[in-house]
């Protein structure tokens, strides 16, 4: 017997969402649109409204609900918008911005092996994910899915004047969520909450040694 998904996202937004300070009407009706079980391997569907990362790919991670929704709640995200996903794995998080009235650009690596969930006001870019989609650029929003050590110049010149980047970044050795905001090529962190988010590839910083 198949589980009560919708009521199992009833129970993700009023449990998960809501007291956590995930409150914006506009992205708790998308939380409420998007079947996530949808984004998920079928083996692992009945765990889909857990507050845990599933794995989607090899290595590769579908972002707990919590941590999401307070990313996006962050990024105050405006119908019209144009937003770039990096690592945007199987769709989840591209359903919900353009629930919401955003454009979006997907990018994920020629190496994904996970399914792709297409839908409209979506385009699927594949390439490395540390170079973004510069042709699409500029971009209102960056929204980067996993724990980077760094975000790159080429990642950050796209981005629009005023624009912003929400993530996981590793600020002095520890993992933060933050929202940046970008003004002449250069970003203005603020930094939230600690956040156990599994690392996307490409993004190691350069390590230098010490003799």
């Amino acid at each position: 017997m198949e589980p009560d998904f919708a009521k199992m996202r009833t129970h993700m937004i009023d449990s998960q969402l809501r007291p956590n300070t995930v409150v914006d009407p506009a992205l708790i009706k998308a939380f409420r649109s998007v079947p996530r079980e949808r984004y998920v391997p079928a083996a692992m569907r009945s765990f889909a409204y857990h507050d845990e990362d599933i794995e989607i790919a090899d290595g590769r991670f579908l972002m707990e609900p919590l941590t999401l929704g307070r990313l996006l709640s962050a990024a105050r995200v405006r119908a019209g918008e144009r937003v770039l996903i990096i690592g945007g794995g199987t769709g989840y998080s591209a359903a919900l911005l353009t629930e919401m009235g955003a454009d979006v650009v997907l990018l994920e690596e020629e190496a994904f092996s996970g399914d792709i969930v297409k839908g409209d006001g979506i385009s699927v870019s594949r390439g490395p994910l540390s170079e973004g989609v510069s042709d699409s650029a500029p971009y209102d929003l960056v929204l980067i899915e996993g724990t980077v050590e760094q975000v790159p110049a080429a990642l950050i010149e796209q981005v629009a004047e005023g624009g912003r980047i929400v993530g996981v970044v590793v600020e002095e050795g520890v993992a933060r969520a933050g929202l940046g905001k970008v003004y002449s090529g250069h970003v203005g962190w603020s930094w939230f909450f600690d956040a156990n988010v599994p690392a996307l590839p490409g993004f190691s910083k350069k390590r230098e040694f010490v003799f």
